[in-house]
């Protein structure tokens, strides 16, 4: 009952921080827009390191509110509905910095982090 609880509870409207990131990436142009953000969930991309196709899936699963495991560490990826998940800027922009690298071999842009980031306050398909 309480895990319940917590997971509708974790799929809570927009924080502060990512109103925030969503008006700066806006001013830079971005136009946030969930569904495409959810098609770039899914999209599996070349790896780099020329490994097998990646996408945010690899590592989060195809589901928002279960926990996911790192494709090279094996650790365990708490469920991106988390409540703590989405509340520092700082945390959210490291890890887009993180992810967008090594599963594009770049950096996102504005428009794609904007896009995920709505996809995510959004809770995802649901």
């Amino acid at each position: 009952m309480i895990v319940t609880w917590f997971l509708v509870a974790a799929q809570a409207a927009p924080t502060s921080a990512t109103d925030s990131l969503l008006a700066h990436y806006t001013s830079q142009g971005a136009t946030p827009d969930a569904a495409r953000g959810a098609t770039f969930w899914a999209t599996e991309h070349a790896a780099p390191d020329g490994g097998a196709a990646r996408s945010c899936t690899t590592c989060h699963g195809s589901s928002l509110d279960t926990a996911g495991k790192h494709a090279t560490t094996g650790e365990p990826i708490e469920p991106m509905t988390a409540a703590e998940r989405l509340t520092d800027p700082a945390k959210i922009e490291k890890w887009f910095g993180r992810n967008c690298r090594w599963t594009l071999g770049r950096e996102c842009s504005a428009s794609e982090k904007a896009d995920v980031l709505a996809y995510l306050v959004a809770g995802g398909a649901r």
